[in-house]
């Protein structure tokens, strides 16, 4: 009995390509910390964005006969000295914390990362410039740099943004410097410099595509830095200002009424410690995952 062609053919294999997404997705996912850090962080996301929704009261509605109660059916976590619900006024806090880790750290990446590069590549007088003043913004306490700018600049959001980029960018530079050092010795470097290819050229289109993993670590791990500032700056009365609810000034007025209502300053400082391990556990999975070194 003849056997026809079409029956004898085999189906091939389908094989799978190679994808720095898909495999970085996957190592990503074994590390059981980092999906919990990644399921806290989208949880609070979507709280901060709809918290006039999920709230229960009004952050600046005063009730002094409701003053400092404790928690309840009705206030969850208390009121604090005003009588405002405490609950209610750290989920719009979440909206403060986010956007002032976010913001800041977005503008210092992007500070870090232009100027790394040029100071790698370029070299020469341009580095040690460069390097001479990331060495000066390092060896100044990050924190005292950043209260300056609020008394001379003043008590705004804003003016945070620029503080907290100010003492950021100048880690992220030399992260990305060393980065691009190792980059501009690589042959696609050289063949693109033989091709007569523009130096902004290679280092716009060639070198910084290659630091972007680096980048991304960078960025999740600055998120937490840039909330503890803000909560550090707030706590001292140079950050967010009243009535504005800030998780730093939510616990520097609370720690007046530490005996009388606890929650009122221990519920926002759990909050921060949350928030900070949850992006941290986030950029040491995304550190891994993005790793070749920790790929099997």
């Amino acid at each position: 009995m003849s056997v026809s062609p079409a029956m004898t053919t085999e189906t091939p294999d389908v094989i799978e390509e190679p994808s720095l997404l898909r495999d970085t997705a996957r190592a990503f996912a074994r590390n059981r910390m980092a999906l919990v850090g990644l399921c806290f962080v989208l949880i609070l996301v979507c709280v901060a964005v709809f918290a006039p929704l999920v709230s229960p009261h009004d952050p600046y509605r005063v009730a002094l006969d409701e003053q400092l109660l404790p928690a309840s059916t009705t206030y969850w976590l208390g009121t604090d000295n005003f009588g405002r619900d405490v609950l209610t006024r750290i989920l719009y806090g979440a909206r403060i914390s986010l956007v002032v880790g976010i913001v800041p750290s977005l503008i210092s990446l992007l500070i870090g990362t232009f100027m790394g590069v040029l100071s790698g590549y370029i070299g020469g007088k341009v580095d040690f410039v460069i390097m001479r003043l990331a060495d000066m913004m390092i060896a100044f306490p990050s924190l005292l740099l950043a209260m300056v700018v609020m008394y001379t600049l003043g008590a705004n959001l804003f003016n945070i943004f620029i503080a907290l980029a100010l003492v950021g960018w100048a880690g992220v530079a030399r992260v990305v410097r060393s980065q691009t050092l190792a980059l501009k010795e690589k042959e696609f470097i050289e063949a693109a410099r033989a091709n007569g290819t523009s130096r902004a050229t290679i280092m716009f289109r060639h070198i910084f595509p290659n630091v972007v993993p680096t980048l991304i670590v960078l960025f999740s791990l600055s998120i937490p830095d840039a909330i503890m500032w803000e909560s550090s700056l707030s706590f001292l009365g140079v950050g967010v200002q009243p009535p504005e609810a800030s998780w730093g000034l939510l616990i520097s007025r609370g720690k007046e009424y530490l005996f009388q209502a606890p929650l009122v300053a221990i519920a926002p400082g759990v909050a921060i410690l949350l928030t900070v391990l949850a992006f941290n556990f986030v950029g040491d999975g995304l550190r891994d995952a993005l790793d070749p070194s920790m790929k099997d």
